[in-house]
């Protein structure tokens, strides 16, 4: 199996196997689910650390490990694997090419045991460079163009799936991906940081101190909002987004790095503040 890709600060594959080293103890013995796995890289590092490792893949034609099968799998329409079974789960470079990612976030929340821990790596969307080429162009950077059917359709093989392999058309920043979390019973555990982003070093000094004190305002105005919900519950909810969207190194990392821990399945979720949400006989 080819290591460079772990030995290469560059790649995302170096970071997460950085991590699998930082908690490497609590891995062995365990079930850890790699899907997309690729051609098996990260697989490699988990039997490494003593975890059981199940993996999967939409194409497992590619993936170059002799020691475990990986099955197909197209996350969207479900996981071959039995309830609460993993005790991990990593979706590395995976999440942006879900069409339906709350029904993914879902399946995940499905096959991890409560307290289980969903990682995702995906291209920043959250960086100074990914938001204004955004505004420009609604591009992920500069140079390219936006998502569009000449760019971003990967891979499609009817006699195979269905599903089509899309490109980074689905691209999600971290306030998406924390909400999706917590509406599939997920809390954000950590976000670590990966390396730097030249192109948002350069804008950094002109567009924090805007976002800094727009944040801030935003933040203060919903406070004193929804005056029937607590003010307890509402700084839960608004502080985290808040800090999320003002730390400087998640406005300069190039790359997404999160971890989730499983706090309830996704069946047991509500979110039903009464104090909110009105009936259908309700006038509007």
């Amino acid at each position: 199996m080819d290591n460079n890709y772990t030995t290469n600060p560059k790649d995302i594959k170096f970071h997460v196997a950085n991590y699998l080293r930082d908690v490497k103890g609590s891995l062995k013995g365990k079930t850890v689910i790699d899907v997309p796995a690729g051609s098996g890289v990260t697989s490699r590092l988990l039997l490494d650390s003593g975890a059981k490792v199940l993996a999967f893949d939409l194409f497992p034609e590619y993936f170059k490990l002799k020691d475990i099968s990986c099955q197909r799998a197209d996350v969207t329409q479900g996981i071959p694997a039995d309830d609460a079974i993993a005790d991990m789960l990593i979706c590395q470079e995976g999440i942006e090419h879900f069409s339906d990612q709350l029904q993914v976030f879902k399946e995940f929340n499905r096959v991890l045991k409560v307290g289980g821990d969903l990682v995702i790596t995906t291209p920043s969307y959250s960086n100074l460079a990914a938001k204004f080429s955004y505004m420009m162009f609604e591009s992920e950077t500069n140079s390219q163009m936006p998502p569009n059917e000449i760019n971003d359709i990967w891979m499609e093989d009817q006699s195979v799936s269905s599903e089509i392999y899309h490109g980074h058309i689905f691209l999600i920043g971290l306030q998406k991906l924390r909400i999706l979390g917590r509406l599939s019973g997920f809390k954000v555990k950590e976000i670590r940081y990966v390396r730097l982003s030249r192109g948002s070093l350069l804008l950094f000094p002109v567009f924090y101190p805007l976002i800094l004190l727009r944040s801030l305002l935003t933040y203060y105005k919903n406070m004193h909002k929804l005056p029937n919900i607590s003010k307890t519950k509402k700084k839960d909810v608004y502080k985290e987004q808040l800090l999320i969207n003002i730390n400087p190194k998640h406005l300069l990392d190039k790359h997404t790095f999160i971890v989730f821990e499983k706090k309830n399945d996704s069946k047991d979720v509500s979110f039903k503040y009464k104090e909110v949400l009105k009936t259908f006989d309700q006038e509007t």
